[in-house]
């Protein structure tokens, strides 16, 4: 298989991840551009590998740096001459991207490992670069904290 197949057939799912991990569809596309950049570096080492379990882990591990350094962005007066094209495949509710948001990097990352990619805890170390059990603590403490901030199956109901 060559690079741009690879990253054809890959790039809505690492996007799908990205936008999970950031709740931003800008911020997923930029994540998943560098993943791929990052991957096609490597590309002849890991054709022969498993080029998109990498692409995921550096995708995760680049989105835990983003945050920790707590990006600043330049505000400028001129808005840009046209959107860039960002196709997110399936809509998050609010509450639940709101939800995200209150999590640290690491336990937002290992709780859209678990669901999305439906990861035990020993492949979800691997990707946050942690043991087993620093993993299960991230997993445990984002999905606690998820379901109190839930909408109640008889309370309130988000529109979307």
């Amino acid at each position: 298989m060559e690079f741009t197949e690879f990253a054809r057939a890959e790039t809505p799912r690492l996007l799908g991840l990205a936008y999970a991990l950031t709740g931003n569809p800008h911020d997923a596309w930029d994540l998943t551009q560098e993943a791929l950049v990052r991957v096609a570096v490597r590309w002849r080492r890991l054709a022969t590998q498993s080029p998109g379990g990498y692409a995921r882990t550096v995708l995760v591990r680049l989105n835990i740096d983003r945050a920790r350094r707590g990006r600043r962005e330049l505000l400028t007066e001129r808005a840009p001459d046209h959107a860039a094209p960002v196709e997110v495949v399936e809509e998050l509710p609010s509450w639940l991207l709101d939800a995200l948001d209150t999590l640290t990097p690491q336990q937002r990352a290992a709780v859209v490992l678990r669901v999305l990619d439906d990861l035990d805890h020993a492949a979800i170390a691997t990707r946050l670069g942690c043991s087993a059990g620093t993993a299960r603590s991230h997993l445990s403490r984002g999905l606690a904290r998820l379901r109190e901030l839930a909408p109640s199956m008889t309370g309130e109901q988000e529109d979307g």
